[in-house]
């Protein structure tokens, strides 16, 4: 694994990305490639890397997984940003870094995401064509969830009320303030009773999951532009490259599930499978075998027909 770090003519600030090599890479050979994007919240060292990552890359191929803008190693301001537009630029890129480098295949770059980043990923391939196949690992569009999550606060409009007054307050002078996406307990996390926040308590919060760059927290002041974002837009239209969606069939609160059987539904792909897998939760498909590992047994063949 090599650590690098790299910037587009039309960024201020610096991507960081892990690339991981295949045993016996040959840097004068070329290799297919998939770019794999972290969770919401999260970073390029919980699962996008060291699990998908790092069994990819035993399969044969090279694969970066990288830190969003304003997230992780990554540079920008204001920090823990997450702007579903500038989420998919990052994408575009990753890939104009890709293609500088003499080992990478042009004409067989794939992408891999999980959670929010699969979300990402089914976004960012409608438009982004150098892209060839894409998989969604219990793939969410953000956009969907913070307007649902938003009902606490009184709806869309009421959030983006209250986005509008704190970043009035910090133009002001105000301290820039974060929301915490997870309860402060796993106490907290089991009177909530959904599984997928008791799971995501035990994944963030403890050894199992935990990285000083992936605390699930969030900028508040600029998180209206999410409540407006829709990552399945114009899916019937744009998504046109094949692509593998996997989930689990045992639902949560972030809803994956549901948004699995809507994208594979909606998506233009002729060539498109749904994998469900059974007794599988949305957090057992971040590092568990029964998730992530037989997520992968789809995944490695998939990427080995259309890379």
């Amino acid at each position: 694994m090599e650590h690098v770090t790299f910037r587009n003519p039309d960024m201020e600030w610096d991507i960081a990305a892990d690339l991981y090599f295949p045993p016996s890479f040959d840097r004068d050979k070329t290799y297919p490639t998939v770019v794999s994007a972290h969770p919401i919240g999260s970073c390029k060292e919980q699962t996008s890397g060291n699990i998908y990552a790092d069994r990819l890359a035993q399969e044969g191929y090279v694969v970066i997984a990288f830190d969003a803008s304003f997230q992780g190693e990554s540079g920008g301001t204001p920090r823990r940003l997450e702007d579903p537009a500038q989420r998919v630029e990052d994408f575009r890129r990753v890939v104009d870094y890709l293609v500088t480098l003499p080992y990478v295949d042009d004409d067989r770059i794939g992408v891999l995401g999980v959670c929010g980043g699969g979300g990402y990923s089914l976004n960012a391939v409608m438009t982004e064509r150098r892209f060839k196949a894409v998989v969604s690992i219990t793939g969410v569009n953000y956009g969907r969830m913070v307007r649902e999550n938003s009902i606490a606060q009184g709806g869309p409009i009421a959030a983006m009320e209250a986005a509008a007054a704190q970043r009035s307050s910090e133009i002001a002078g105000a301290d820039s303030e974060l929301n915490a996406a997870l309860p402060p307990s796993a106490e907290v996390a089991e009177q909530i009773g959904d599984i997928d926040v008791i799971e995501a308590y035990d994944y963030y919060c403890t050894p199992r999951g935990q990285a000083p760059n992936g605390p699930a927290t969030f900028d508040v002041a600029h998180g209206a532009s999410a409540l407006g974002w829709d990552a399945f837009h114009l899916a019937e239209v744009l998504l046109t490259q094949p692509a593998l969606i996997v989930i689990g069939d045992k639902p949560g609160g972030f809803g994956a599930y549901r948004d699995g059987f809507e994208i594979y539904r909606r998506a233009a792909s002729q060539d498109k499978e749904l994998v469900v897998l059974e007794g599988v939760s949305h957090y057992d498909l971040y590092d568990q075998p029964q998730g992530a590992g037989a997520a992968l047994e789809k995944v490695i063949p998939f990427f080995g027909e259309h890379l």
